[in-house]
């Protein structure tokens, strides 16, 4: 069982998106914090990153976000983060969640979320991520994606072992317990990161 104090969560920030994924959201949400895990995520105010946030703080959770200053000066922060960490663009924040985390959870999302969950998997193909990082497929957001990447895998763009980089949760509950379960990956793995 590996020891998961923080969690990154990469979700959405739109608000105009169906009920079941906020309800996965706040109980994911409501699930670290029961946990003690902390959450670190983008610190948005809206869609289902605010709703990730909300959940965790209102069960006694704490919420690390991180987020560039342009962001900030929008007005587009959740103003009651346990901490806000502002940083100089987007890539120095995907950075600094990472190192903050024991393992990633990706909640479905749009271009950002989804340019987050294919770079962290990429780090952990080159061995610069070693952590657990787990899809969380709420109503099957994420199955055309996972077919994409089945495809990568079986026409030679990845190796068969690259398929072990991610983990598949159809729950919160079940993310969480990959989190926990799924192998802390050795630096070594850079030995087939080439095909």
């Amino acid at each position: 069982m590996n020891e998961i104090k923080t969690v990154c969560v990469y979700s959405a920030s739109s608000t105009q998106i169906a009920p079941v994924y906020f309800e996965a959201a706040d109980e994911l949400g409501r699930l670290l914090a029961r946990q003690q895990i902390r959450l670190v995520n983008g610190a948005g105010c809206l869609g289902l990153m605010g709703a990730v946030s909300d959940a965790v703080l209102s069960a006694g959770g704490q919420v690390t976000g991180v987020i560039p200053a342009f962001m900030v000066e929008q007005g587009w922060h959740h103003r009651g983060l346990t901490d806000l960490i502002e940083v100089p663009d987007m890539h120095e924040r995907k950075q600094r969640m990472a190192q903050l985390s024991d393992a990633v959870i990706a909640l479905p999302g749009g271009c950002g979320t989804l340019e987050e969950l294919l770079e962290i998997i990429t780090w952990k193909q080159l061995g610069l991520y070693l952590h657990p990082v787990v899809i969380l497929n709420t109503n099957g957001f994420y199955d055309p994606l996972l077919q994409m990447l089945e495809k990568a895998i079986a026409e030679n763009f990845m190796r068969r072992q690259h398929g072990d980089i991610w983990q598949v949760a159809a729950t919160p509950a079940e993310a969480l317990r990959l989190v926990r379960t799924q192998p802390v990956w050795d630096v070594s793995v850079r030995k087939f990161a080439a095909i």
